[in-house]
């Protein structure tokens, strides 16, 4: 197997804070990051400099998915959440820089040498709510099991974020996650990553698919919104990176010869297939459907 820059999918946490640091630096910067260097270390800033030029694409969705997900928890406390859980955590760092209610309770989840890793480098720092971190191999269901009802017993409202998990677990275990938060009602919204098939053909014309191979997409439904229908979840809110990065003022910018045929393609394109070209990727805040008993 030939040598790539991800080796694991723990890999691709330390990719995530090397792009949100390089993010940090920048003068218009989105967000502010300053512990995402820290964490990142060389290892991280390795990861970045060692991918393919179609990864570009990776590098933006980062910075604009944090700010959408930033956004989604911010209305979510607005709502009443008292408590996030956020599995897969990774080297998320929102508790440390985002303005947060001081009583919230934000619990990371993650495998054990992530969390080590994170307490080494963090230690010292100060978050700005009630902020826990349990070791825990969230592939195991009966590890879940107990995470989850530890947690379900503890809080009134909850929301789940598992920002770049989903796409590494097989459809079974996406499967298993929905029905166990489903089975609890303290399980109010749950943060779920969404790729459109277009996005899997441009990953894999692109060469993300051979890079990614030791971290390879496991979940990539035919049909994304039903397959979590079925499992008693709704959107209740959709946010599509593409349209959100227009507002931001940081649209995704393809090198120009694709730039060309894109202007010309959706110049003859109707205005609805037109927006429908910017929803390839995105980020959805999921309920439970009411009424609907558990899968």
């Amino acid at each position: 197997m030939s040598e790539t820059p991800i080796q694991n999918v723990g890999d691709t946490a330390f990719m995530v804070a090397a792009y949100r640091a390089a993010e940090s630096e920048r003068p218009d910067a989105l967000f502010r990051d300053p512990l995402a260097d820290r964490l990142a270390g060389e290892h991280g800033r390795k990861i970045i400099a060692g991918l393919p030029k179609g990864a570009f694409v990776g590098g933006w969705s980062v910075i604009i998915r944090t700010c959408v997900i930033d956004r989604l928890i911010q209305e979510a406390i607005a709502e009443g959440v008292d408590t996030i859980l956020n599995l897969g955590a990774g080297l998320d760092t929102r508790p440390y820089r985002m303005d947060l209610p001081p009583s919230l309770r934000w619990i990371e989840a993650d495998f054990p040498q992530m969390i080590e890793w994170k307490e080494s480098k963090l230690a010292g720092e100060t978050a700005r709510c009630r902020l826990e971190r349990i070791a825990v191999d969230l592939s195991d269901h009966a590890q879940r099991e107990k995470l989850l009802s530890e947690v379900a017993g503890s809080s009134q409202k909850t929301l789940v974020l598992t920002e770049g998990v989903i796409l590494y677990l097989p459809p079974e275990e996406v499967t298993a996650l929905a029905r166990d938060l489903k089975s609890n009602p303290v399980f109010r919204y749950w943060i779920v990553d969404y790729f459109g098939p277009e996005t899997y053909r441009y990953r894999r014309r692109k060469g993300m698919t051979k890079v990614m191979q030791n971290a390879p997409f496991l979940f990539e439904p035919a049909d994304f919104f039903g397959f979590f229908r079925d499992l008693g979840w709704q959107p209740k809110a959709t946010r599509y990176l593409a349209e959100e990065a227009e507002q931001l003022h940081r649209p995704l910018v393809f090198p120009w010869p694709f730039q060309l045929w894109i202007k010309i393609v959706t110049f003859f394109m109707p205005p609805e297939k037109r927006a429908a070209m910017k929803r390839f990727m995105g980020y959805v805040l999921l309920e439970p459907i009411a009424g609907d008993p558990a899968t």
